[in-house]
């Protein structure tokens, strides 16, 4: 895909791989980026015009896909989770939130852009996905189910839209270094590095990126005999 004069609209584009998404698309081209927020000014990078957006708001969902009618790229990468496991107390109204956000919301705006993708020649989405749609660990064990279904989400509209010359391309990453994993010690990849890689996934026609060493080791285990998504409810050896 030519990403020169293309016009990308980013949710979550005021911070983390939001943020990097928005460069990214400057550096490759773009004659216009929307970035989308629940607060618009905090969208302030030089190029970008804010737009406001909660993707849990059905009704804004509709009013930005009713008005922004020049787009041509749609990355849907704004995200949330919550700490807690399936059996914890308040299990029900966690996934709904990750499920609202991660999923529904994603869903809506694809929909909801489809018309306008096909009338601009079909353009791409993006869908921001995750190792652990792969892979649970009893902390995000909700946020995993989202993330899973995010990833059925994103074959699906693969499928559906294909007719129309539409794109879609799902990018996995393990731990990257933003505020949705501060606290955490452990190696982390920079939003920068998997942002140009999305990019780069683009110009080049790919349906799929796997951003990090722990993304492709966890796709390449879904066959193993003992894959990790069993293994980790296993107790050490």
């Amino acid at each position: 895909m030519n990403l020169k004069d293309s016009v990308v609209f980013i949710t979550g584009a005021n911070r983390g791989l939001g943020l990097q998404l928005a460069k990214a698309a400057l550096a490759a081209g773009a004659k216009k980026v929307y970035g989308a927020a629940r607060d618009p000014k905090t969208v302030t990078l030089p190029g970008v015009t804010p737009v406001q957006l909660d993707v849990t708001r059905h009704d804004e969902i509709e009013a930005v896909t009713r008005e922004y009618k020049d787009v041509t790229v749609l990355i849907n990468n704004a995200g949330i989770v919550r700490a807690g496991g399936i059996l914890a107390d308040n299990s029900l109204e966690q996934a709904r939130a990750e499920l609202e956000t991660n999923v529904i919301g994603p869903m809506l705006l694809s929909k909801g852009f489809a018309p306008t993708l096909k009338a601009n020649g079909g353009g791409a989405i993006v869908n921001i996905l995750s190792v652990l749609a792969w892979y649970s660990q009893g902390p995000t064990n909700t946020y995993s189910m989202s993330k899973s279904a995010a990833w059925a989400l994103t074959n699906g509209l693969r499928i559906e839209l294909a007719a129309q010359g539409t794109k879609v391309l799902g990018a996995h990453m393990g731990y990257m270094d933003t505020d949705m994993t501060a606290g955490y010690e452990i190696d982390k990849i920079k939003p920068e590095e998997v942002a140009a890689q999305i990019f780069a996934a683009l110009a080049e026609g790919k349906e799929e990126v796997l951003a990090d060493d722990l993304t492709r080791q966890v796709k390449l285990g879904i066959n193993a005999e003992l894959p990790a998504y069993i293994a980790a409810a296993r107790p050490a050896a």
